[in-house]
């Protein structure tokens, strides 16, 4: 059952598929996948450890999307290996680190192009364009969701300043 109404894309309301993942809940396991010689998979034990911060985007092939990604790598790069930082699409695991390479982008990208389960978990799946929604989720070391955002209007930027307070009260 859809959340119908919570964000829209270009002004027109769209529906997120899945639950309402809360602040304060255990995040929810994935299986994503990566290109680095060849199809590797990442999943939330990878993260867990540090803190990190999930950036997810309808697609690195649009000019907002680039921007979250070009915006977050350069933030997040001064705290070093003090965190887990990946950006998550539905784009081909190909298409991620060609981009990455052309942009001179640092932090991890992620794939939920095989089963669309991450998106249906985390409930930021659009129902009808089946692509991502616009979203920031920061996680404990531990796996639990201490920031979230999910950006009222697909094409605006996220709250970087927010979500960077809530990384840095972890480190």
């Amino acid at each position: 059952m859809g959340r119908s109404g919570v964000i829209t894309f270009k002004g027109n309301p769209m529906t997120l598929e899945g639950d309402d993942l809360a602040v304060g809940a255990a995040a929810p396991d994935f299986k994503l996948h990566y290109a680095d010689a060849g199809i590797q998979t990442l999943t939330l034990a990878d993260l867990k450890g540090k803190p990190s911060v999930i950036s997810i985007v309808p697609s690195l092939d649009t000019p907002t999307c680039a921007i979250q990604t070009k915006r977050f790598n350069q933030e997040l790069g001064s705290l070093g290996d003090k965190i887990h930082c990946v950006t998550v699409s539905r784009d081909l695991p190909f298409a991620q680190a060609r981009f990455c390479g052309a942009e001179d982008v640092k932090m991890r990208t992620a794939s939920d192009y095989q089963t669309h389960a991450f998106g249906k978990d985390y409930g930021v799946t659009i129902e009808e364009l089946k692509l991502l929604t616009r979203a920031v989720f920061v996680l404990d070391a531990d796996g639990k969701v201490i920031y979230k955002e999910i950006v009222p209007e697909v094409t605006n930027e996220p709250d970087y300043a927010a979500a960077m307070a809530a990384i840095n009260s972890l480190v």
